[in-house]
């Protein structure tokens, strides 16, 4: 059953807000730097394919397979990009944390993992998935890296698997986290992490 994707998530340092049309303006400003997009299977810099973007994030979760935010840094009060928990499947209890980009002022500096906190906080002991993916290219190890650190399983590659929007087809590395890993994992790299209820 369906539960309400309409959700804000929030810690001391981060706020996950609900993406609405409205948000477009500030997003298409952190958008615009191209390096972002070299890994991207779309280039959000092109004001048309965000819009596109936003349009079809809001389709699905009213459609009840997404949870799409917008991420607020808190000790800026700046738009600082946007982030999902999409693709899900509520007969097999999974879905999948991806779609996130954050402006480069904001990389490097605790924000995303934070906002991992949230995201697996909420997958797991709010809408009772059992299982939450990840896809990462394989060229991009920032990202592979970020998510061992905080505790996903490397699963496999999936070989020549997705177009990218400059037409090269990557190589998709899986990871994942499981609802018995969750309390572990939480105790081991989310130490210092505490949501806002």
């Amino acid at each position: 059953m369906a539960k309400d994707l309409n959700i804000t998530l929030e810690s001391e340092r981060v706020l996950l807000r609900p993406l609405g049309i409205d948000d477009e303006k500030a997003l298409q400003e952190v958008a615009d730097d191209d390096s972002l997009w070299i890994y991207g299977l779309q280039d959000l810099s092109k004001p048309t394919e965000l819009n596109k973007y936003i349009k079809k994030a809001i389709s699905d979760r009213e459609n009840g397979t997404s949870a799409v935010w917008v991420i607020i840094d808190k000790k800026t009060n700046k738009v600082a990009g946007s982030t999902r928990l999409a693709e899900i499947s509520w007969r097999d209890e999974r879905g999948q944390i991806g779609w996130t980009w954050i402006g480069r002022d904001f990389q490097g500096s605790g924000l995303n993992k934070e906002m991992k906190y949230l995201m697996l906080t909420y997958g797991f002991e709010v809408l009772g998935l059992n299982r939450i993916e990840f896809k990462a290219d394989e060229r991009n190890h920032q990202s592979r890296q970020a998510l061992l650190g905080i505790g996903a399983t490397r699963e496999g590659v999936l070989r020549q698997h997705m177009k990218i929007h400059d037409g090269y087809i990557r190589n998709t590395v899986f990871y994942s986290i499981l609802r018995s890993e969750w309390d572990t994992i939480k105790a081991q790299y989310f130490t210092n992490f505490k949501a806002v209820l």
